[in-house]
């Protein structure tokens, strides 16, 4: 049915009325909020009004300081003193394995309560198969049962609110777990629809997958949350065989993904570092350091003169199984357990 030309003016006037009272009620609301700003007090627990504030009224400008006005400035020394030049430093102490998280955690505490401030203690946070061995947050974790999350949990907070040199070491490109979820960033067998496995049942990531990395960032990330000075990746290699579909240059690939790990995630204070498979592997440039593990002590001298790094005291790392005075002019960590002889000595 059709309306006739009175319905529809008065309609329009309708209409012209609501939106006046409609704009009207907006500029009233404006105003009202724009008054009751000055009485909203904000809290930890969120804003109120209290309508017993006194009006603020004009501000007053804060006058410049005088030029005969002095700031004091308090120095902290002594052995809890901060660096404030974030250099990399030669670094001597020990390493915590899973075995030891597994086997004996309060004799592994106990230990540490007996380090010096300042000493470096390297502590394994993930094992091969992937799991690990703290509580993470990140949504592709899975953790290990044979340790004591809650324990491990709470002797990474005494490493750090002792002052330690605190280093978190896990493998990089051996994760049995993530590769099993995330099958288009492992290595896979030539022409087959499955992942290369090794003697240990694990498998292998791509360092060329963004996937892979982006994994490796994650877990970088949340350890330096965690109060971590350094990571340390182990397996940072391709795996030793030839069963495995990867067309481009292994050392290239390996090498450009160091580069990234330090490039994004290293800090002025937290360093990405690699255990080397050899003595030819490329360190890059930045806050790291490379790690070299299984040496003799009678090798270490023609090992040393093989290496390409900054600083050899200070950006390579020796890990001993021994107490062997032949590495002591190099960074060196040693098992946890040789800190009772070091302390038997003192």
């Amino acid at each position: 049915m059709a309306l006739t030309f009175t319905t529809k003016r008065k309609l329009q006037r309708i209409g012209m009325v609501a939106l006046t009272l409609l704009l009207a009620g907006i500029v009233v609301w404006f105003c009202w909020v724009i008054w009751l700003e000055r009485y909203v007090v904000y809290t930890d627990e969120g804003a109120s009004l209290n309508f017993d504030l006194e009006d603020p009224g004009t501000g007053q400008l804060a006058a410049p300081p005088s030029s005969a006005e002095t700031i004091s400035i308090y120095f902290n020394e002594g052995e809890n003193a901060i660096d404030a030049t974030y250099e990399l430093a030669q670094i001597s102490g020990y390493y915590i394995s899973g075995d030891d998280l597994k086997d004996d955690i309060a004799g592994t505490r106990e230990l540490l309560s007996t380090l010096g401030s300042g000493t470096a203690v390297m502590i394994e946070v993930k094992n091969i198969k992937g799991s690990f061995y703290y509580s993470s947050g990140l949504s592709d974790a899975v953790y290990a049962s044979t340790v004591d999350l809650a324990a491990v949990d709470s002797l990474i907070q005494d490493m750090n609110s002792r002052n330690l040199y605190t280093i978190a070491c896990l493998p990089a490109f051996r994760d049995w777990s993530y590769g099993l979820n995330h099958v288009s960033s492992g290595l896979a067998v030539p022409k087959k629809g499955y992942l290369w496995v090794d003697d240990a049942g694990c498998y292998w990531l791509d360092p060329t997958d963004s996937g892979t990395m982006s994994w490796l960032y994650a877990i970088v990330g949340e350890l330096r949350d965690l109060g971590f000075d350094e990571v340390v990746f182990t397996d940072f290699r391709f795996p030793d065989t030839t069963n495995i579909a990867f067309d481009g240059d292994k050392t290239e690939a390996i090498t450009t993904a160091a580069a990234k790990l330090v490039t994004t995630c290293a800090k002025d204070n937290f360093a990405v570092s690699f255990v080397a498979s050899d003595t030819g592997f490329t360190l890059p440039e930045g806050r790291t350091r490379m790690y070299l593990q299984n040496v003799g002590a009678k090798d270490v001298a023609s090992l040393v003169a093989q290496v390409t790094v900054p600083d050899i005291a200070v950006n390579l790392v020796f890990l001993s199984s021994t107490n062997d005075t032949r590495f002591n002019d190099y960074s060196v960590l040693r098992p946890i357990v040789t800190a009772q002889d070091d302390q038997a000595k003192n």
